[in-house]
């Protein structure tokens, strides 16, 4: 593996998710791993509101499953790193949720 692509793990803390994005991004180099978590986000997003109109709450148990399902495999099978969901889940999150709104408005290559 070419030092570039070591794994890596995330530092201690962040004061801000300013601070916290631009590693986030450096954790998504890889193109396939930044598809399978825009996919993965957007199925999220279907299930919950499929969930919340249909009024089947089972559905929700769908939602982590799309989202983690698949942006987890793209750190294990693509990136070869640890998803930062384990030491900053809430700052993962909004960084899945701003990816997703860049890539979608074309300011970012997926």
């Amino acid at each position: 593996m070419p030092a570039s692509r070591q794994p890596t793990t995330a530092p201690a803390g962040f004061a801000s998710f300013r601070e916290f994005y631009p590693y986030y991004l450096e954790q998504h180099r890889n193109p396939v791993s930044r598809r399978l978590h825009v996919t993965g986000t957007l199925l999220a997003i279907v299930c919950a509101a499929a969930a919340l109109l249909s009024g089947r709450w089972v559905v929700w148990l769908a939602v982590p499953l799309a989202g983690y399902g698949l942006a987890w495999a793209g750190h294990f099978l693509f990136e070869h790193n640890s998803p930062a969901t384990f030491a900053h889940p809430l700052y993962s999150l909004r960084g899945d949720l701003t990816m997703l709104g860049e890539v979608l408005s074309g300011r970012r290559r997926w």
